[in-house]
């Protein structure tokens, strides 16, 4: 049964509650572990606040911190940075072949990548980010009220062809892209280097139902395209395996070499994995950890 808005949000939110908000820099190792959490104390976006280090010889005794200061045994300076959110593009694949999945209870990868879009928008939107959906159904916009549009949106996405992606996003944008990436390498690295002659930076997710990888069948089996790809019979796929597993690690590695010299990064995921796996790798890739 395919998600709702409601579902997809309250499982996203879920996966999202035990990570520390997106791109956020703690205030002070004391003041977040008394907030449970990394947080900064800030009014808007684009709006300035307030960090902490150590004082330092020369520095104004005005400066310093008396409070934080208080808390231990060295001496605290207090300095204002410009915190300016970011805009996040997502684009979770609507084609046909992300609707597949190899057995149940795995989830299709496009339920995957829907529940990992959503639970990524509501680590970013907790940090002030902007958040958006590549294309015409959502413009980037913050805050969370957000979250409910977002996974409307989300859910009522058309099915279309996986690529070329039919948008453009904005300049100095970051934008994440979750896929299977069934497509041609050149397509995909045409995109993503014009992309990237506008100041774009992103990431990609590879999303892959394990049998994708592992192609675990046995004996005649017929392999139906979804996407208008010809049907193949296969009259003993085991004797394929090896040299199927070979061409998808190429596969695997020209996503690499795509995105690693334009500056993006990449994760896989398998959809027999936690999703709190994924989305803490990308946390870290997106918080720069």
């Amino acid at each position: 049964m395919a998600l709702s808005g409601r579902d997809l949000l309250e499982r996203a939110q879920a996966q999202a509650a035990p990570l520390p908000p997106l791109l956020v820099e703690a205030l002070r190792v004391a003041e977040a572990t008394l907030q449970g959490a990394h947080g900064r104390r800030r009014s808007g976006p684009g709006d300035s606040f307030w960090q902490f280090r150590r004082y330092q010889p020369g520095d104004p005794a005005t400066s310093i911190d008396w409070r934080q200061s208080a808390r231990s045994d060295a001496l605290y300076v207090r300095e204002t940075e410009w915190a300016a959110a970011q805009t996040v593009m997502i684009w979770p694949d609507p084609s046909p072949s992300m609707q597949w999945s190899s057995r149940k209870p795995l989830p299709a990868k496009r339920d995957r990548a829907l529940l990992l879009a959503l639970s990524l928008a509501v680590l970013l939107v907790d940090a002030g980010e902007r958040v958006g959906l590549l294309g015409d159904a959502l413009a980037p916009v913050g805050g969370h009220p957000l979250l409910p549009r977002l996974a409307g949106a989300l859910v009522a996405q058309a099915e279309s062809p996986s690529w070329p992606v039919a948008a453009t996003p904005p300049r100095q944008s970051r934008v994440l892209l979750l896929s299977d990436f069934l497509v041609e390498a050149e397509a995909l690295a045409t995109t993503l280097t014009t992309w990237a002659g506008q100041g774009v930076s992103g990431y990609l997710v590879h999303v892959i139902d394990p049998a994708e990888e592992t192609l675990p069948y046995e004996g005649r089996v017929r392999f139906s395209g979804l996407e208008g790809e010809a049907d193949y019979l296969a009259t003993r796929a085991e004797a394929l395996r090896d040299a199927y597993r070979d061409r998808f690690a190429r596969h695997c590695e020209d996503l690499r070499a795509i995105a690693r010299p334009l500056g993006w990064g990449i994760i896989r995921h398998r959809t027999d994995e936690p999703v709190g796996e994924a989305l803490a790798a990308l946390h870290r890739m997106l918080s720069g950890r």
